[in-house]
């Protein structure tokens, strides 16, 4: 549905949105819908795109000691909705290497 709503609304300046909905068979409510929602998926994409960076801050800032389940609980304490799945696929920074005593 959204590629007949991209393609109304690329049109929209040589024909009426009436019009070109009537021919693409789809109610102008469901356009106008998305066009509504345009400016919520567009929060939804740069929140998606900030969120590998944030997984990665979250062990470095606790000294490399979180897991993906500590690292889930602190983006559900920063507000963000996130699953472990999508915590662990994200990347993180690699551990570091062993102490060695000496």
């Amino acid at each position: 549905m959204s590629e007949i709503c991209r393609f109304i609304h690329a049109e929209k300046a040589n024909y009426t949105i009436m019009l070109l909905c009537k021919v693409m068979k789809t109610a102008r409510s469901t356009y106008y819908t998305w066009v509504a929602g345009a400016e919520a998926r567009e929060a939804r994409r740069r929140a998606d795109e900030a969120l590998p960076h944030e997984i990665t801050v979250i062990p470095i800032a606790s000294r490399r000691n979180y897991g993906v389940p500590r690292v889930t609980a602190e983006l559900h304490r920063q507000g963000r909705v996130v699953d472990a799945p999508a915590a662990a696929v994200c990347p993180r920074p690699t551990p570091r290497p062993p102490r060695r005593r000496t």
